[in-house]
């Protein structure tokens, strides 16, 4: 798996965050195979059971870049919830803002300019005060494209630059009233500027210092990391707990017996393989599964004909099973793809082609768009995951006459193969974007965008029909009428099924275990992490 090693200071690019994320989703469940992805044997250490401390497991490891503005490493950002802040928060499931470093929120959100006085008394957590100063410093970084950090996808097409308008006062200047402002706001954690101007290198290799209920006290890179309540915070969401002790377990038989028995050495897991569900509900945990933006998706090469035609790739959609891949693959844990966006969320809308399980149809598609005889060679990651669902796409496309051959690979050699630029046909891959947030424009722009690597460097779709989508995008975008916008998006998500060149087959549930003995306030959320800011102990 490829990261940033503890002590790197390398720039981030989009690719790595597809490799990142990529993995990040492969790893939603039943994945030994994660091992080569970074993670290491657990902690021997141990915080306790008690009132005062708590002892989690992930299943990802914590050697990764830790730079807030940079990281898509699932453990560094769930870590990063809990020790830095945003100016807005948000619900960690519903991404419902709330004000964090900002006092309040804007009382005008369909205007140009957004202004946030700092909350009284913030501190980082070197003791100095948080101020208008480390605002625009951050802000500047995550803007400038030349610095080429993960957020700036984020940003850069609405938002023009934050200056300081008084000592703990900043205003944001708007390229157009933007209706997700305050969603994308959530995604830059906030820097002091006196600890990491010119020393980035610190960031990413590890050290954090932030403003937020807890602070990082120690860090053992393939091991664990552990953190101490902030006694200075004044937040909205102060730290329940004295100490927690983060154990990176990226096995999914030892992250289980982590949780299981009847003195269970963490009180919270999460990455649960749905096999084991039962077995650990009746040991009494409780195991819940959340939808979100985990997905595996179908790539064509628009380049390598017959692919550029839409109605090949619609056949192949409406050739695979999804029910069936739900059942076989994803152990019950999952959604078939009836739009882009996962129908279980708010977001989602019908798309005008829900490829529903229908051969007939896929073979009808193919005679019209006069293709016979047709060869494909399937390039996949090898997770497990995929591995287990690849096997119905196979099953479904021999099925209507399409001679499928499987190429595994791991997921490094798969992204280094798309970004040599050497052919290929179709990609078969997970992803989820859902983990720098959930509003649809970001979970489409993620895949489609006019910097996308998937759409333009990977599907090479770039022609009439790729510039008309993008247009259409950032219409919907900048409508600040909700009805209007919701219109907007359904066209959106009807053209990208119409067109289906980066379109998912099935969605995937995340897993969560926690013993309700022990801990109250926690939520299973569907994209990788843990959130134990509103956690207390039972």
């Amino acid at each position: 798996m490829p990261h940033s090693p503890i002590g790197s200071a390398r720039r981030f690019s989009r690719r790595d965050l597809l490799r990142y994320s990529a993995l990040a989703g492969g790893a939603a469940a039943f994945s030994s195979a994660l091992a080569a992805c970074g993670g290491g044997p657990a902690s021997t250490n141990k915080t306790g059971n008690s009132a005062d401390s708590i002892t989690a497991v992930l299943g990802y490891g914590n050697n990764q870049s830790w730079d807030p503005l940079q990281t898509a490493s699932a453990f560094s950002m769930a870590a990063n919830l809990h020790c830095y802040e945003s100016l807005v928060e948000g619900d960690p499931i519903t991404r419902e803002s709330f004000p964090a470093l900002a006092k309040s929120l804007p009382a005008d959100l369909n205007a140009t300019t957004l202004k946030f006085e700092l909350r009284d008394g913030a501190k980082w957590h070197d003791g100095q005060p948080v101020v208008a100063d480390d605002v625009v410093f951050t802000y500047a970084r995550a803007l400038d494209p030349k610095e080429n950090v993960l957020v700036h996808a984020f940003f850069a097409h609405w938002l023009q630059e934050v200056r300081k308008t008084g000592e703990r006062e900043v205003e944001f200047v708007l390229k157009f009233p933007f209706p997700y402002a305050l969603d994308r706001i959530q995604t830059c954690k906030i820097v002091p500027k006196h600890v990491f101007e010119g020393k980035w290198a610190d960031a990413a290799s590890g050290k954090v210092v932030g403003s937020g209920p807890y602070k990082v006290t120690e860090q053992a890179p393939l091991s664990h990391t552990a953190f101490e309540k902030f006694a200075d915070y004044n937040g909205p969401r102060p730290a329940a707990y004295q100490k927690m002790l983060w154990k990176s377990i990226v096995d999914a038989a030892p992250r289980v017996a982590a949780i299981s028995g009847a003195n269970p050495d963490a009180q919270i897991v999460e990455n649960i393989p749905a096999a084991n569900t039962e077995q650990l509900r009746a040991a009494g945990r409780t195991v819940e599964f959340a939808d979100g933006g985990n997905n595996l998706f179908l790539l064509f090469n628009t380049a390598h004909p017959p692919f550029d035609n839409k109605l090949v790739r619609q056949a192949l959609h409406y050739a695979i099973d999804g029910k069936k891949m739900v059942e076989i693959g994803l152990k019950g844990a999952g959604t078939p793809a009836t739009s882009f966006i996962n129908p279980a969320l708010p977001s989602s809308q019908p798309a005008a082609h829900d490829f529903a399980f229908n051969p007939e149809k896929a073979k009808d598609l193919l005679r019209q768009a006069g293709v016979t005889n047709l060869s494909i060679a399937l390039s996949t990651s090898n997770t497990s995951l995929v591995a287990d669902c690849v096997k119905v796409i196979k099953e479904g496309w021999d099925a209507i006459g399409v001679q499928t051959t499987l190429e595994s690979q791991d997921t490094k050699a798969l992204f280094s193969k798309l970004d040599s630029g050497a052919d290929f046909q179709v990609v078969a891959t997970t992803n989820n974007p859902q983990q720098f947030g959930n509003d649809p424009d970001l979970l489409i722009r993620y895949y489609y965008d006019e910097k996308s690597l998937l759409m333009k460097t990977y599907a090479k779709w770039t022609g009439a029909d790729a510039q008309a989508l993008l247009a259409l995008q950032n219409q919907a975008a900048a409508e600040v009428d909700p009805g209007k916008r919701a219109t907007l998006t359904k066209q959106v998500l009807d053209l990208i099924s119409e067109h289906a060149v980066i379109y998912p087959v099935v969605f995937t549930q995340l897993g969560t275990a926690w013993d309700p003995k022990a801990i109250t306030g926690v939520r299973a959320q569907g994209y990788p992490g843990i959130y134990l800011n509103q956690a207390k102990p039972a």
